[in-house]
């Protein structure tokens, strides 16, 4: 059940690290390719453009909405805040007032 290389006595070297001393590994292949020959960025551009097309067009509905919403209530209060603070909004609240 273990690795097959036995106890190894305190203090002895067991190898480089993560080599517990047990038998070489054989079997195992290891493909590399070397650094200039990588294209880390081949097809970033693209697929930045499509998915961040595709996560707007999701995301749109949830957003939008409460930004329009917000506009135009700003929108609303300053020209209220206008028409209010002109002579003719003022006019309108004295005959309120008079009431």
């Amino acid at each position: 059940m273990g690795g097959g290389g036995g106890k190894a006595p305190p203090g002895s070297y067991l190898g480089p690290w993560g080599a517990f001393g047990g038998p070489k590994q054989r079997g195992i292949v290891q493909y590399t390719l070397a650094a200039n020959r990588q294209k880390p960025t081949a097809g970033a551009l693209r697929s930045a453009v499509f998915n961040g097309w595709r996560r707007f067009r999701s995301q749109v509905l949830y957003i939008a909405p409460p930004f329009v919403a917000g506009y135009l209530l700003l929108d609303w209060a300053e020209k209220r805040n206008k028409f209010l603070n002109s002579k003719a909004g003022q006019a309108l609240l004295e005959d309120e007032g008079d009431d």
